[in-house]
């Protein structure tokens, strides 16, 4: 049984289209969404049709919340606020109410998934380091959780003590719990501009991370026509 674990598409209908051809070509049987579906980026309806229609397993990210209610933005950074504002006007009312009914928190097969934190999930905090991934193993009660929100893919161990690092593949062990990112699909920000995945293979214990090209440009244009901010345009090629 192989997961294919995507997060933060961020409505970049191009990078999860090269990211979903991958996973067949990878032989994944089942996927999992940590959120973030929208925001961002020009195709919010797309990519949200897309996962529905796909029946994935899906948490709530922070922007599927923003998107789906008709709430205050003051304090929001002003480039995500006006990407908010602009895909609640895109999304229908079923749309944003599947979004709404999304849950903070799932259990699937043996392992859970989140978008931020476990402490806090509805509190949108940032798991960065390991003094915050170890207030999540508190509340872990699977041995591997996978998680999103940063776009920074690293991986956090805990067995006497709790260690992180970054990652390309490796095997889970008993005894040990891993909190694991799986990086972004359409909003890398650890300077590597790449649609980024994760593959879990429950039958040998392994978890791979996927870097793959997309038509940046593309996305770029799109977000360009609709008028959203440049900077939003311009971080794609980045990778921050």
């Amino acid at each position: 049984m192989k997961y294919a674990i995507i997060a933060d598409i961020h409505a970049n209908l191009e990078a999860l289209q090269v990211v979903l051809e991958d996973t067949k070509a990878q032989n994944c049987t089942h996927y999992a969404c940590l959120g973030d579906v929208v925001g961002y980026n020009a195709n919010p309806k797309e990519c949200l049709d897309i996962v529905r229609s796909m029946g994935m397993p899906c948490v709530k990210g922070n922007h599927d919340e923003y998107c789906s209610i008709d709430s205050d933005l003051e304090g929001f950074n002003p480039h995500a606020a006006e990407a908010v504002n602009w895909t609640r006007q895109q999304l229908t009312e079923e749309d944003q109410q599947w979004l709404r009914e999304l849950k903070y928190l799932r259990l699937l097969a043996s392992f859970s998934i989140v978008h931020a934190t476990l402490d806090g999930p509805q509190r949108w905090g940032y798991v960065f380091d390991k003094l915050a991934a170890a207030a999540s193993f508190t509340y872990q009660n699977t041995n591997v959780c996978f998680f999103g929100h940063t776009h920074v893919p690293v991986a956090f161990v805990r067995d006497t003590v709790v260690r992180g690092g970054t990652y390309s593949k490796f095997k889970t062990e008993p005894g040990r719990k891993y909190f694991v990112n799986v990086g972004s699909v359409g909003q890398s920000r650890d300077g590597v501009a790449k649609a980024t995945y994760v593959i879990y293979d429950l039958d040998e214990g392994s978890i791979e991370l996927r870097r793959l090209d997309y038509d940046i440009a593309a996305t770029q244009a799109k977000i360009r026509a609709a008028g959203l901010p440049e900077r939003l345009a311009e971080r794609l090629a980045h990778g921050k």
